[in-house]
């Protein structure tokens, strides 16, 4: 899909890998709905990519369908979908203070994957009724999940969890959408410089980046989006999931 004059939902976009792909998108010439919980930083990327701004919080569904429409009113149906939205945490499953935090373990999986899942469905029902364009195609859906859904290290039960979710509804919501001409996929980062990272000293930077293969380097948010404007364009790859971590394999801390 050439996604030039054609308008994107990037959530999470605010910061981070989605800030990065909407500038990229909008650079491609797409209409960009920069939808994130922080208001002011949505506002933000919104007005220096001449796109707009969606607070709210992906987990509501009514927060989710109200932004939605009012991407569709300002820019149209949108044909991108890429779901960069979420949230970390680290506990063992029994620590000094215990068991892990049900609460916390809750709030991972209904950020990460459950969010995910309610802004593809939403965003599903006017996407699948737009014309087809090249290849019957009408739209691409593009997931975040993470190395740590194959190599989650200690004290990562429920952010592994979250994203092994996100990894194994790929196929199944790329199947049931077959029919419509929505293809989608999902990238699983390594170590990328997010704003988690930006968070930690020079000399633990270092230090990760010293456990990377080749490059041996934290990975650029750039980097994730320029794969991911990849697989909006290139129209043969579908239910995929794409490590995107220069080899790195985590190990268990």
């Amino acid at each position: 899909m050439d996604v030039k004059g054609h308008a994107a939902i990037v959530t999470g976009g605010a910061s981070g890998l989605g800030a990065a792909t909407a500038r990229m998108l909008a650079a491609k010439g797409t209409k960009v709905g920069v939808m994130d919980q922080n208001a002011d930083l949505a506002k933000t990327v919104a007005e220096e990519i001449g796109g707009l701004a969606l607070p709210c919080d992906v987990t509501s569904e009514t927060a989710v369908q109200g932004a939605l429409d009012e991407a569709k009113a300002a820019h149209g149906v949108s044909r991108v979908l890429v779901n960069c939205a979420g949230i970390g945490a680290a506990a063992r499953v029994v620590g000094r203070n215990g068991p892990f935090p049900l609460d916390l373990f809750t709030k991972v999986i209904n950020v990460n994957l459950i969010g995910t899942f309610n802004v593809i469905r939403l965003w599903a029902v006017d996407a699948t009724q737009a014309d087809p364009l090249e290849d019957d195609e009408r739209g691409v859906v593009i997931m975040t999940a993470s190395v740590a859904a194959f190599d989650g290290q200690i004290g990562q039960a429920a952010y592994s969890a979250s994203k092994g979710g996100i990894v194994g509804m790929t196929l199944p919501i790329a199947r049931d959408f077959t029919s419509k001409g929505i293809r989608v996929n999902t990238i699983a980062p390594g170590l990328l410089l997010t704003p988690l990272m930006d968070g930690l000293s020079p000399e633990a930077q270092k230090s990760l980046s010293e456990s990377i293969p080749f490059p041996a380097r934290l990975g650029k948010p750039e980097e994730y989006a320029s794969l991911a404007l990849h697989l909006c364009e290139n129209s043969y790859i579908n239910a995929e999931t794409i490590r995107l971590d220069a080899a790195l394999r985590m190990q268990a801390r």
